[in-house]
């Protein structure tokens, strides 16, 4: 059997939680049941479909709250130098707002929007103009799903690329490389093959920067701009021939002379590009370390890479990403046992996660600005103490565990495996207000009374086990099922300290008896407050 072939069985509860840990930035419960008994293929074209209906959300909003324009969108506005840094926060803020969010509609778009953000990197410190930086993310999801040829173009001919790899400062009197470098190395074929031969020569480089001059965005950081367009100069623009290696078969794209030069000779590079035989594989090599596993044996090269790669790229695909994405979302390798809580969590998969399973309420952007502001501040900087800065990766290569060797596994070091306990932490004992009446994190005493049929009842009705609030704090958390030993540790060793089980039974309905006894409820909510946050700390919650 074909390692791409579908993954026919049912989904089951474990199957449907890897699928939507993977897809998403982690699933709540409820979106695990309603996965669970889908086909493979349902559940993907559902979490595709689902992508439609999260493509226009609302605007980014002005979130200071002591500001005459607050909860009000701005991006329509001229420039203005005085907020690009707010501006460009908040832009960050409304995307990761996207990824917790989902709205009852989970779907591939952001995790998939998240792997070309990480992919074709522009960093906002590096540009600054705030309207650059929300041109690029809305372009990114708007083609996420879309076909590669139509990214590679578009990305070619962002502003905010322009500016990020200098290629603004192009010119056929002073060429500059580095886009031309990084568009065959990171974006396109790869630096090598997957034997270590070069894919490109410097002749490449430089005949790519040469296609690639003349580009310029007129109003960066322009006072009082509104249009953010790039434009083609053409007295910038290197009209002469350019002559690729052998490695795109002595390709030659003819200088134009005319205002079309810059488009058509984008194009025809683009084009040749995708021609090359390691085209293919590199994205689909990128795809299956983000979803399946950061490590591509050789096996995996022949038996899924490859035949991936010549699906991406047969006349019947030309390109598109979406096929190429459900073919490896349905497969068997991708439902393999050993593919399931083979990655680590990154910090968004961390953070985002388990916000999303604890049934975190997110706020109204719109409505609620400065509670959605609080929640994704909160987000932000927790993830990027953990070394992950979405809209702001520290190279061009992206972030560190998406490309060095080890990959995820450079998530955890020293430092950032103490700072998620830290932040975990903060889930289970609240500390922050979002706003009056609601704070960051689960509270325990609403998620046990849901539990407790006929709470009040406490003669008529028996209190619930320490098992069914075990198996309720537990459920879905672990990518690998725990063992019963371990289930034994968590509630006798952690939850109980020692003490015999039924003690929680007295425990719980002494709570019931008076609920208003601030000492009572402190005694219930501390035991399930120790457990979760151990399991939160637990190796087995670090994967997915």
């Amino acid at each position: 059997m074909s390692y791409l072939d579908v993954y026919s069985e049912q989904l089951t509860a474990s199957t449907a939680a890897h699928l939507l840990r993977r897809v998403t930035f982690g699933p709540t419960n409820s979106e695990i049941a309603e996965f669970t008994g889908l086909t493979a293929t349902e559940a993907v074209d559902k979490l595709i479909s689902n992508s439609t209906y999260a493509a226009s959300p609302p605007p980014p909003v002005e979130m200071d709250e002591t500001r005459p324009n607050a909860g009000q969108q701005f991006l329509s506005n001229p420039y203005d130098a005085t907020r690009t840094y707010d501006y460009s926060m908040y832009i960050k803020y409304w995307w990761i707002g996207l990824m917790c969010k989902q709205d009852g509609k989970p779907s591939v778009l952001e995790k998939l929007t998240a792997f070309w953000q990480n992919h074709f990197v522009v960093a906002h410190s590096s540009v600054g103009d705030y309207r650059l930086v929300n041109r690029y993310i809305r372009f990114l999801r708007a083609n996420a799903l879309g076909n590669f040829r139509t990214l590679a173009v578009g990305i070619t001919k962002d502003p905010g690329m322009l500016i990020f790899q200098n290629g603004s400062e192009n010119t056929k009197a002073h060429p500059n490389e580095n886009y031309g470098r990084e568009l065959q190395e990171l974006f396109t074929v790869g630096q090598k093959d997957f034997q270590g031969n070069d894919n490109y020569t410097e002749q490449d480089v430089k005949a790519a920067a040469r296609v690639l001059s003349g580009w310029q965005v007129p109003n960066y950081k322009k006072a009082g701009s509104v249009s953010t367009d790039p434009a083609f100069n053409l007295t910038r623009h290197d009209t002469s021939d350019k002559v690729f290696s052998s490695k795109y078969n002595d390709t030659v794209i003819r200088g134009r002379n005319d205002n079309t030069a810059g488009d058509t000779e984008v194009n025809e590079l683009i084009d040749m590009l995708l021609r090359h035989p390691e085209m293919p594989k590199h994205i689909c090599r990128k795809l299956y370390r983000w979803y399946v596993n950061p490590n591509v044996t050789p096996e995996i090269e022949s038996q899924v890479i490859v035949p991936l790669a010549t699906f991406f790229a047969s006349s019947q695909n030309d390109f598109a990403i979406t096929p190429v994405l459900r073919k490896l979302l349905t497969s068997q390798i991708f439902f393999a046992t050993n593919n399931i809580g083979a990655i680590l969590k990154s910090p968004a998969e961390f953070m985002i996660g388990t916000l999303r399973m604890i049934n975190q309420p997110i706020p109204n952007i719109t409505t609620e600005y400065a509670a959605f502001f609080k929640v994704m501040n909160y987000l932000y900087w927790n993830m990027t103490t953990m070394q992950l800065s979405f809209l702001d990766q520290p190279l061009v290569f992206g972030s560190v565990p998406y490309y060095q060797t080890g990959f995820s596994k450079n998530w955890i070091n020293g430092t950032t495996l103490g700072l998620r306990g830290q932040h975990s932490d903060g889930f289970v004992v609240p500390w922050m207000e979002i706003k009056p009446g609601q704070m960051l994190g689960i509270n325990f005493i609403q998620r046990l009374t849901a539990l407790q049929p006929n709470f009040s009842d406490v003669t008529g009705t028996p209190p619930i086990s320490i098992d069914v609030v075990f198996k309720d704090f537990s459920k879905n958390l672990f990518a690998i099922e725990l063992s019963q030993s371990q289930q034994n540790f968590l509630i006798d060793t952690i939850m109980m300290r020692g003490i015999p089980r039924t003690s929680w039974d007295r425990e719980w309905n002494a709570y019931r008896t008076t609920p208003t006894d601030s000492s009572k409820r402190n005694t219930v909510v501390s035991r399930c407050q120790w457990l979760v946050k151990h399991m939160f700390r637990m190796a087995e919650y670090q994967v997915f």
